[in-house]
């Protein structure tokens, strides 16, 4: 199991985060060979389907997330401790919740497996910190209050970092990534639900590839 540094590492090394809503298992070993190639070696599958703990499955078993160039491999929209033991059996290498929840937490702590829970709110925060975590998902980024929201609550907790999701696109990355803290943004433009059905892995690919460099080129201004 990989430690929660070396995760949140490589979820920031190319400044953004594909979730992944997907229906059929099938399709998630193309896909993430797709993003692989592209550039972007990791995706966050998230549990909104029933597909979701399959499809982590079949990454894991055509070892992807193995060998010279692995991709990591997560499980997202996390809410029950059922979901955490479904998620690690199925070979996830983090978890990210829409929310805190202690029991959820403490479940992930004791698998030994990264957990990263959404808190958009001071209170939310403080109860991270009191359970050792230190990166949190900011969601619905969107609609709580954006940009602005990120860096005020970044004020009182300077060592926080912050994995803003919901809403995010190229045209607004920039707000984001170029806030100190904010580690990478998760965002789905560049893995849309209908091309991931029709198996479009080309378009996922060039949009992927596009993601990545638009990151690249925010962070080194």
């Amino acid at each position: 199991m990989k430690t929660e540094t070396e995760v949140i590492s490589t979820l920031g090394k190319w400044g953004v985060i594909p979730v992944v809503v997907i229906d059929d298992a099938a399709n998630a070993v193309p896909l993430l060979t797709a993003l692989s190639q592209a550039g972007l070696p990791m995706a966050e599958i998230t549990f909104r389907t029933p597909a979701g703990a399959e499809a982590i499955r079949a990454v894991v078993d055509a070892g992807l997330t193995e060998g010279p160039a692995p991709v990591l491999i997560g499980a997202g929209t996390v809410t029950t401790v059922e979901e955490v033991d479904t998620a690690v059996d199925a070979g996830a290498q983090f978890i990210v919740s829409p929310g805190f929840s202690r029991s959820v937490v403490e479940r992930c702590q004791e698998h030994g497996v990264t957990i990263v829970p959404g808190a958009v709110t001071a209170t939310e925060i403080l109860a991270c910190l009191e359970m050792g975590l230190q990166t949190v998902k900011f969601f619905p980024a969107s609609v709580s209050g954006g940009p602005s929201a990120v860096q005020a609550l970044l004020e009182p907790f300077g060592s926080l970092q912050v994995i803003p999701t919901g809403g995010i696109n190229p045209d607004n990355l920039s707000t984001y990534l170029t806030i100190p803290n904010v580690v990478a943004a998760g965002g789905s433009w560049m893995v849309p639900r209908a091309a991931i059905q029709s198996r479009d892995f080309v378009g996922i690919g060039a949009l992927s590839e596009q993601a990545v460099a638009l990151a690249m080129a925010i962070r080194q201004d």
